[in-house]
């Protein structure tokens, strides 16, 4: 698919924003255009999804129901997306029609952890070594290759350690032959064994500017992420390294809106792992702890506005809220006051689904450890 070069189109309120996908990013997108003066309309199969109970408008109907697609895409002036698996048929529809700011083009990499992996790798960037694999002998031959311990994933799809199994020796191999042959397309990585993974998250604009988050530090719990801190504890050369990864790769795939890349940090160099072309689970601190949101970046991107300057205010800790951990965190709210709590409003109550998020602030490390530690107690 082409990249999208088209000249910058400015969209200004009260104009409509379609979103497609309905979650909580969708949601937060959607409260950041509605404080603008937007008008906003969501395309989820689930009726009453969260990002539609804020919305003026909602399109029940499947990702890739062409029909609900044109609807959505008559209905707004501009469309955005708030998770990278929509249908590339649809995407490209849309873009056709001049309102997809942001392409199917970086839909089409983060789709596919092989096209992520390649081009990463063409851009001479540091990232674990890797093969592509499509049945158990090809997966066979690869791991003589590859040292243990090692990760196999599928190309597609899998999020918060789903669709992927760690391998930490020879007697994992038999596991690996069954899902490479269960799942045809999988790519076989080198695993790192990191000191921390960090996030940077940026927003680029239609005409190239591009402004960077404070990169975050994360911490995640059962391959699901847990808890991000920012400003990250790292050093100048691992912030450059970083930043200059992720310039190039936004100039590469001439990104529009708010883009995340994870990364893993070993001594003073520095993994890419994935990406994700929309606002992202660990920029979710900049709602409180900057002076822009990365929702409101984004939508500043998409709608062709200029970017804001990002300064944070205060350092943050912000903590995802899990549905086993939903009826701890209600019964602390009454004594939680530092905290800026944010639930999404999905209707069932699951274990490991995310249901929300807390975010603390502080003007030192000190207290923001002191808030934390106060709050997982409270919860217990």
């Amino acid at each position: 698919m082409q990249i999208n070069n088209e000249s910058t189109n400015v969209i200004l309120p009260p104009k409509t924003i379609g979103i497609i996908g309905g979650g909580q990013l969708g949601r937060m997108m959607a409260i950041a255009a509605r404080y603008m003066g937007y008008r906003v309309v969501v395309l989820d199969p689930t009726a009453h999804s969260p990002a539609a109970q804020v919305a003026d408008q909602q399109i029940v109907a499947s990702y890739d129901n062409m029909d609900a697609i044109k609807d959505l895409t008559d209905i707004s002036d501009v469309v955005t997306y708030e998770f990278e698996n929509v249908d590339l048929k649809a995407a490209a529809y849309i873009e056709q029609q001049g309102k997809l700011p942001q392409g199917a083009y970086a839909l089409e990499i983060t789709q596919n952890r092989e096209k992520e992996k390649e081009l990463m790798k063409e851009l001479a960037l540091p990232v674990p070594r890797f093969s592509i694999v499509k049945n158990s002998q090809e997966c066979k031959k690869a791991l003589k290759t590859i040292s243990f311990p090692a990760v196999i994933k599928t190309c597609r799809g899998g999020y918060d350690g789903k669709g992927q199994v760690k391998l930490t020796s020879e007697k994992d191999i038999p596991h690996a032959l069954v899902f490479a042959e269960q799942n045809d397309h999988c790519i076989i990585e080198q695993w790192i064994t990191f000191d921390k993974e960090i996030s940077i998250v940026f927003t680029r604009s239609q005409s190239g500017d591009i402004t960077f988050f404070p990169i975050a530090e994360n911490y995640h719990k059962d391959h699901i992420l847990f808890q991000t801190t920012v400003p990250a504890l790292v050093s100048e050369h691992v912030y450059k390294k970083g930043v200059d990864a992720a310039a190039t790769l936004a100039e590469k795939m001439n990104i529009v809106g708010t883009f995340a890349i994870e990364m893993f940090v070993q001594g003073d160099e520095i993994y890419l792992n994935e990406m994700a072309p929309r606002p992202h689970n660990s920029g979710h601190y900049s709602i409180e702890a900057c002076s822009v949101s990365q929702f409101t970046q984004h939508i500043n991107a998409v709608c062709g506005l200029p970017l804001k300057d990002v300064t944070l205010l205060q350092q943050a800790t912000m903590i995802n809220v899990l549905g086993e951990d939903l009826d701890g965190v209600l019964k602390a709210l009454p004594t939680l006051g530092n905290g800026f709590v944010h639930l999404y409003g999905k209707d069932t109550v699951k274990p490991k689904r995310k249901m929300g998020h807390i975010t603390f602030t502080a003007e030192t490390l000190a207290e923001l450890i002191e808030y934390t530690s106060r709050f997982k107690e409270a919860t217990q």
